[in-house]
């Protein structure tokens, strides 16, 4: 067990390392010089000095060919210095944690409802096969991948707030309301519209290991002492089907983070999606480049959790392993 966390690890270290030159690309191979946008006038009509535009040439570590630039920016980052934001010259790290609660709530939420959801109608739809029910709720699952997130966000904003004035449309809270209840309102057509894709990945993996289950021989030995259904599946068959959707949840991070970029553009949700899109909007690179790193961060972390946590609910990954090493 401890090769194959070792191998996970190392694998997570060299796409971090591929992803980070990728990142550092970005302001290296920009067109014109960014530092050039630190020389226009501030409010105060003060411009940059030469021993100005020095410093801060050196804080972005544009100085030097392009491998000792890389190296540079790759020392600041290991030490969590992520640099200042070309657009209101704030540290990128702070902002970046000043955003992120407001993300992780909304893709945490947004997660849990997808299980909730699929769990159930996954099971129904494999017990059921081809029956009209399974019929239904595949049609909705094909439906939930397909439907455009923004065009989605836009028809909730418009049946719930505009017409129906059930939800809010925008923001994470009301002005002059402090309560939890208000930041549940506000979150919940972001979190649906977020969850709906993994919401029906999720229906499609388990309604085919459950599938697979019903034809398993504990099942039929199961059934043959009498225990309900109801035993068999939520005591036996949902176990067994929840092992691989460790490994999609891990894989579906991507699809979170990636996502709360629209999501959060559309609902004006106050997270990093919003923080990205207003960075790319100003072609503030350091800000660009911190958020790609930690975003790339957070979804290499959770794959990495996800293949541990497999490792340990499956015997069979780590017997498999040591076989292998003996």
């Amino acid at each position: 067990m401890k090769k194959f966390v070792l191998k996970r690890f190392l694998q997570m270290f060299l796409v971090w390392i591929l992803v980070s030159i990728f990142s550092f690309s970005i302001i290296y191979f920009a067109p014109g010089d960014p530092l050039y946008i630190y020389m226009t006038p501030g409010a105060t009509g003060h411009k940059m000095t030469d021993e100005e535009m020095g410093r801060m040439r050196e804080s972005l570590g544009l100085n030097g060919n392009v491998v000792e630039q890389y190296v540079s920016w790759a020392e600041k980052l290991v030490h969590g210095n992520l640099g200042i934001s070309i657009n209101n010259k704030q540290p990128v790290l702070d902002q970046i944690l000043e955003k992120l609660p407001c993300t992780v709530g909304l893709m945490g939420s947004s997660l849990l409802l997808s299980l909730l959801i699929a769990i159930p109608l996954g099971l129904i739809a494999g017990t059921h096969k081809n029956k009209l029910v399974d019929n239904i709720i595949s049609g909705l699952t094909y439906l939930g991948i397909s439907v455009p997130a923004f065009w989605l966000g836009i028809v909730l904003i418009i049946l719930f707030s505009m017409k129906l004035g059930l939800l809010p449309s925008s923001g994470m809270r009301t002005i002059g309301v402090n309560s939890a209840w208000d930041v549940i309102k506000h979150g919940i057509l972001p979190a649906v519209v977020l969850g709906l894709n993994n919401m029906a990945v999720f229906v499609r993996y388990i309604r085919s290991n459950t599938i697979t289950q019903m034809e398993e021989e504990y099942v039929q030995t199961a059934i043959s002492k009498g225990i309900s259904n109801r035993g068999i599946m939520y005591g036996q068959v949902l176990k067994n089907c929840m092992l691989p959707i460790i490994t999609v949840v891990g894989s579906r991070f991507g699809t979170l983070v990636t996502g709360s970029f629209i999501i959060e553009s559309v609902f004006a949700w106050p997270g990093l999606g919003t923080l990205g899109m207003s960075a790319i909007n100003n072609r503030d690179y350091p800000m660009i480049m911190g958020i790609t790193m930690f975003s790339c961060t957070i979804l290499l972390l959770g794959n990495f959790l996800a293949d541990i946590l497999y490792g340990f609910a499956d015997p069979r990954i780590k017997q498999g392993k040591e076989q292998v090493d003996g």
